[in-house]
């Protein structure tokens, strides 16, 4: 059994104008949120073996305050391929992977949730994630499989919205 855990970078700031997409931190509220999902991550076991995050700086920050409240670190792998990357980019990246059944990957919409929807369209319709993948958002999918290359179609276990963080326990 493989776990996919999709976490799209919390809420960034469009303080500074004209600065670089790339560059953007998180705003104060998207700091909030990353936090909060970062201790839900830990309350519910669900603290990955490796985490893949795009390498731009909101997504850096999102790992960052999530991980405050984890017992361990996981492996981290910072990947400039992530920002902004495809669906079918996404999927190459985490078939590639080996040495860990819990995988974490912080990204970008609109190819994050897109793949989440990808993975979970013809088992589990009618979810949400086909309309919106929120930022700060976390889809847990679940794979019958021992391989990363072998993932298809997943179960989605959870998608849990910051805003709904303070019904989700």
């Amino acid at each position: 059994m493989l776990e996919l855990l999709l976490f799209r970078h919390a809420k960034s700031s469009w303080d500074i104008p004209g600065q670089d997409d790339f560059e953007r931190d998180l705003a104060p509220r998207g700091q909030r949120a990353a936090r909060a999902m970062g201790k839900l991550i830990a309350r519910r076991g669900w603290i990955p073996d490796l985490v893949l995050c795009s390498s731009a700086v909101r997504t850096q920050r999102t790992l960052a305050l999530a991980a405050e409240s984890w017992e361990r670190l996981p492996g981290i792998r910072s990947l400039k391929s992530l920002y902004l990357a495809s669906p079918a980019q996404i999927r190459a990246i985490i078939a590639r992977q080996s040495g860990c059944t819990r995988l974490m990957v912080i990204g970008h919409n609109p190819g994050l949730g897109r793949l989440a929807h990808q993975f979970t369209v013809s088992v589990d319709p009618g979810t949400g994630i086909e309309g919106h993948f929120p930022t700060a958002a976390l889809a847990r999918i679940l794979f019958d499989h021992t391989s990363w290359k072998e993932i298809g179609t997943g179960r989605l276990a959870d998608f849990i919205r910051p805003r709904e963080l303070s019904k989700a326990g």
